[in-house]
C-alpha cells in the first residue's frame, strides 16, 4: 500500500521541505560512487571513503553524526523511499511549523532517531528514515482526519481513500515497523519508531501549551474532547450534571419535579457549538468548519445561527470540500429562505453543482433561481454563462 496523495494543500510554499529533500539528494549524488563488486564482476553503489566517517557509529558515536548520518543513504531505492514520504508528509508539517521552525523539528527527528537507534544497536546507521518518521509523526498529530489516497495491489489494483490517523498509526507505524519488523534485513526498525515518537509526542506537547496551533482537528484536540465527553458522560450517568455543580443529587423515591437532565450527546452538541461560534470569533474559520463536520457526525440535522451557517458554508468552499460545502448552503436556504441575498447563495451552489459535483440538473435549478434576481453585472454574467455552458453540454 503506497500513499500518492493527501486531501489538504499547504496554503505557502513549503521552502523549507523542498530544500531538505535538495540537499539530501545533493549529499546522496556526493558520497555515492559506483565500484566493482570482486564477487560478481559487476558494479555497485558504495559510499566514498571521505564519507564514512558522517555515519553514526553507534558503538563510539561523534556528536555531530547524529545529524549528519540523516543526510547519507546506502542506494537509489533508500533516497527515493525517504525523499518520497518527506515530499507527501513534509509540506503540510512545513507550512504549520514555519520555516525555521520545521527545519529544527526536522534536525531534531534525526537526533532522537539516533539516540533510540544507539541504545539498542551497535551497527553503523545511515539514513534520513528517523526524521521522515518524526515528520510523518507530526503529521499525524496535526492532521489525523485528513484523507490519504492509497494504491493497492492484491488480487487487483486499485487506489482508496483512508484517514491519516490509521494509515499511519497502523499501516507506517504497527504493521511495517512492528508486526512485519524482520531482524535478519538491514534495516533500522528502532530508530523509526524513535522519530514517530518523537515527532507525535513533541507536536502533542508543543499543540498542548500553545505554542503552535492546531487549525485544523489535530490529535491534541480530539484527545480533550474525548476526554471531556468520558467525563460528562460519568457525572450525568452517576445522576450528577458537572455545569450544574451546586445541583443536589435527588433520591429516586423523590417527587420535587426538576427539569429534565441534559442528555450527554446534547450537552456535547451544545459545547461543539459554541467552539464554533467562538472559532469564529477568533477568526479562525479553519477550525470552525472543522468542529462544523464534528458536529454533524453527532447530528446531520444540526443547522447553526444564519451568518454563522453561511460563513462555515463559505470556508469549506475555499477549502476545496465541495460536497461539504453545498450541504451547508443547501441547509442555511432549507432553514433561512427569506434571506435577502438568497439569490447569492442559488448562484453558488449553482456553481458548485456544476463545476465541481457534476449535477448538472440541481445547477441548473439554483442557477435559474439566481439569474432573474442577481443585481451584480458580474454575477448576472457569470451565471447566464454557467447556464449556457450547462445547456450547450446537454
Amino acid at each position: 500500500m503506497l500513499p500518492i496523495a493527501t486531501s489538504i494543500k499547504p496554503k505557502q510554499t513549503p521552502y523549507m521541505n523542498h530544500f531538505l529533500i535538495a540537499a539530501n539528494v545533493v549529499v546522496f549524488l556526493l558520497s555515492m560512487h559506483f565500484v566493482i563488486d570482486m564477487r560478481t564482476a559487476k558494479h555497485a553503489l558504495d559510499l566514498r571513503p571521505w564519507a564514512e566517517p558522517f555515519m553514526l557509529l553507534s558503538d563510539h558515536p561523534s556528536i555531530w553524526q547524529f545529524v549528519t548520518y540523516a543526510f547519507l543513504h546506502g542506494g537509489f531505492m533508500h533516497i527515493f523511499g525517504n525523499m518520497f514520504f518527506l515530499y507527501m508528509f513534509g509540506n503540510n508539517v512545513n507550512d504549520k511549523l514555519g520555516h525555521i521552525g520545521y527545519l529544527c523539528f526536522y534536525l531534531g527527528g534525526a537526533v532522537f532517531s539516533g539516540i533510540g537507534y544507539t541504545l539498542i544497536s551497535s551497527n553503523p546507521i545511515l539514513g534520513a528514515s528517523g526524521a521522515v518518521a518524526a515528520v510523518t509523526g507530526a503529521y499525524l498529530v496535526l492532521f489525523p482526519k485528513t484523507l490519504i489516497t492509497v494504491v493497492y495491489w492484491f488480487i487487483f489494483i486499485g487506489t482508496v481513500e483512508i484517514r491519516a490517523m490509521y494509515f499511519i498509526a497502523l499501516k507506517l507505524i504497527f504493521f511495517d515497523n512492528v508486526l512485519m519488523a524482520d531482524p535478519s534485513q538491514n534495516i533500522a526498525y528502532n530508530a523509526h519508531l524513535a522519530g514517530y515518537g518523537f515527532g507525535i509526542l513533541s507536536i502533542i506537547g508543543l499543540l498542548s501549551i500553545g505554542l503552535i496551533d492546531g487549525g485544523y482537528i489535530d490529535l491534541w484536540f480530539m484527545l480533550k474532547q474525548w476526554n471531556r465527553r468520558r467525563q460528562f458522560h460519568d457525572a450525568v450517568s452517576d445522576g450528577y450534571n458537572p455545569h450544574r455543580p451546586n445541583a443536589v443529587r435527588k433520591s429516586v423515591s423523590s417527587r420535587v419535579e426538576d427539569t429534565p437532565a441534559v442528555s450527554p450527546q446534547q450537552q456535547q452538541i451544545m459545547d461543539f457549538r459554541s467552539q464554533i461560534s467562538g472559532a469564529m470569533n477568533s477568526r479562525n474559520a479553519g477550525q470552525a468548519a472543522g468542529l462544523y463536520l464534528e458536529l454533524l457526525e453527532i447530528d446531520s440535522s444540526q443547522t447553526l445561527p444564519r451568518q454563522l451557517q453561511l460563513d462555515i458554508a463559505n470556508q469549506l468552499m475555499a477549502e476545496g470540500k465541495w460536497q461539504p460545502s453545498a450541504d451547508a448552503y443547501q441547509k442555511f436556504l432549507a432553514q433561512y429562505s427569506s434571506y435577502e441575498h438568497a439569490e447569492q447563495v442559488h448562484l453558488m451552489l449553482g456553481l458548485l453543482y456544476s463545476r465541481y459535483l457534476n449535477h448538472p440538473q440541481e445547477a441548473m435549478e439554483h442557477l435559474n433561481k439566481a439569474k432573474d434576481k442577481l443585481s451584480d453585472p458580474n454575477q448576472k454574467a457569470m451565471c447566464q454563462q454557467e447556464i449556457d455552458q450547462l445547456q450547450s453540454q446537454s
